[in-house]
């Protein structure tokens, strides 16, 4: 498992795959709004493994963009099990946003 500071090669391709899933409520993708703590590519299983959070525990599109994260991953790896798992530990702080993503917010 890597932090997002520590990648791997492949962990950095699927980190930034996953700038393509947005949270639809900001228009800003999950990796720069800093929802994203770790990935682990796991070759021999053929498994993708994202711990990930949400801006605020009631998030009402949170299962999309769960879902719209596991939908991502499989359909760019053929053959391996995407699993993401929510956490709230670190609890996600404004102080997470990407200098992009406050950017984007601020063009939004």
């Amino acid at each position: 498992m890597s932090d997002i500071k520590n990648l791997t090669p492949k962990e950095n391709e699927i980190y930034q795959l996953l700038k393509t899933v947005m949270d639809p409520e900001v228009n800003v993708n999950i990796v720069d709004l800093g929802l994203i703590y770790e990935i682990e590519y796991n070759e021999e299983q053929k498994t993708i493994k994202v711990i990930m959070t949400l801006s605020t525990r009631g998030c009402p599109l949170g299962d999309t963009i769960l879902q719209n994260v596991q939908v991502v991953l499989e359909a760019n790896h053929a053959g391996y099990k995407a699993v993401v798992e929510l956490t709230w530990e670190p609890q996600w702080t404004p102080e997470m946003i990407t200098e992009d993503g406050r950017m984007a917010i601020e063009g939004f």
